[in-house]
């Protein structure tokens, strides 16, 4: 059986630990890797070749890769501003994408991604991660088995202290910086929307109509390196104003009536959280307690009681709900965002050898990061209302749903 040939654009800290978990597939070839960095490509083949004893070829110009016909597939892992455009040229050149997750910067960006694979049938999958997630996976199971009745809304949240990454993104080369200093919009609302986006259908029987932002003001990072100047490196940032708020809500309305409310929080003192729930008329799922509560629960009506009673009670529904692929998980598996990555991309190149739709397809992809362009537009112009785009230029009401 021929090997998948695969090339890794964008050498970052998520290709390097992407780069780990594709040398665990035995019909996966990593034959190119490619990064603006010399020395980061360097690494990445030293760190494969010991992997797999293949060495693959490097270069600093993406074009080079996407031209080659020794590559079948393109992985891009670069930064957020060149995501599309890679993804875009890649499959005009007929190579097969894996696109990282983030959020765009323009509508026009989304649409280009979309008419792209629509001209070309070139497949796409959007490498959404967290859409693999074991929690994630056990509620959209409970949901479709009708334990929550009929859903009403969800919720999710980027919650994660990035302040020491965004500081030193000059230093670390990481294109964070650049963002939090210069736009205000829920810039990366992917992990916590695609999950809920499989769970309520989204274009595929539903779709989302409009959203509205609200952002705070800025002021975690200018503090934290305020606290650190005396010994911080850059420093042209002390002082600086930074132009991303501490933290964006945004609210979302879908076609069916259910609504979704999305939390960026990155730079505030913070453990992380995606604060998965879902609510439904029959019951509900909270991440943060890992709790499920059903309709007839509410015996006990004292509240520290019922909240302790319920404190991770999710576990007892595994045996029944969970996908068979969780419960023998391996340690190995465990090792990317502790087991995600791997069956992600078991999924990916799964569909790629049976020619089968991608499960997180180029209409997810455009629509989930869509959302970044239109936060970015509704806090701008005063927390104003904006119609969400259908990318799927009405084919939602027909398509069907297809597992993750």
């Amino acid at each position: 059986m021929k090997k998948i040939s695969v090339a890794i654009i964008g050498l970052g800290e998520r290709g390097k630990v992407n780069l780990e978990r594709i040398c665990m597939f035995p019909d996966v070839e990593i034959a190119a890797v490619c990064d603006v960095y010399p020395d980061r490509c360097e690494a990445a083949c030293d760190s494969i070749k010991k992997k797999t004893g293949n060495t693959p070829v490097w270069t600093t110009d993406y074009q080079e890769i996407i031209r080659r016909g020794d590559v079948d597939v393109v992985t891009v892992f670069s930064s957020w501003e060149t995501h599309i455009r890679i993804a875009v040229d890649a499959m005009r050149h007929k190579k097969i994408v894996g696109l990282e997750v983030g959020g765009a910067l323009s509508l026009d960006e989304c649409w280009e991604l979309v008419n792209a694979y629509e001209e070309t049938k070139t497949p796409i999958m959007f490498l959404e991660n967290c859409c693999y997630g074991k929690n994630e996976l056990l509620v959209r199971n409970m949901v479709r088995a009708g334990l929550f009745g009929e859903v009403v809304h969800c919720h999710g949240a980027y919650a994660h202290d990035l302040r020491a990454e965004i500081a030193w993104g000059k230093e670390n080369r990481h294109y964070r910086l650049y963002h939090y200093l210069n736009r205000n919009c829920e810039n990366y609302p992917t992990h916590d929307l695609g999950p809920i986006a499989k769970i309520l259908d989204i274009n595929r029987g539903n779709k989302m109509t409009r959203l509205v932002s609200v952002a705070s003001k800025a002021a975690g990072v200018a503090q934290y390196i305020s606290d650190r100047q005396e010994t911080f490196e850059n420093k042209e940032l002390i002082g600086k104003t930074f132009k991303q708020g501490d933290v964006v809500n945004t609210l979302i309305t879908c076609e069916r009536g259910e609504t979704i409310s999305l939390t960026l929080d990155t730079t505030l003192p913070r453990s992380y959280s995606r604060e998965f729930t879902v609510r439904g008329t029959k019951g509900m799922y909270e991440e943060n307690t890992n709790s499920v509560f059903l309709d007839g629960d509410e015996e006990e009506f004292e509240t520290v009681k019922h909240y302790k009673k319920v404190i991770d009670n999710a576990k007892q529904y595994e045996e029944k709900y969970l996908p068979d692929y969780w419960r023998n998980i391996t340690p190995e598996q465990l090792a990317g965002h502790g087991g995600m990555d791997y069956f992600m991309f078991y999924e990916f190149f799964k569909a790629i050898r049976e020619n089968r739709p991608m499960p997180i397809d180029v209409y997810d992809a455009a629509s989930w990061m869509a959302v970044t362009a239109l936060s970015e537009y509704s806090i701008a112009n005063g927390n104003i209302p904006v119609k969400v785009p259908d990318f799927t230029k009405g084919a939602w009401m027909k398509r069907e749903r297809l597992d993750v």
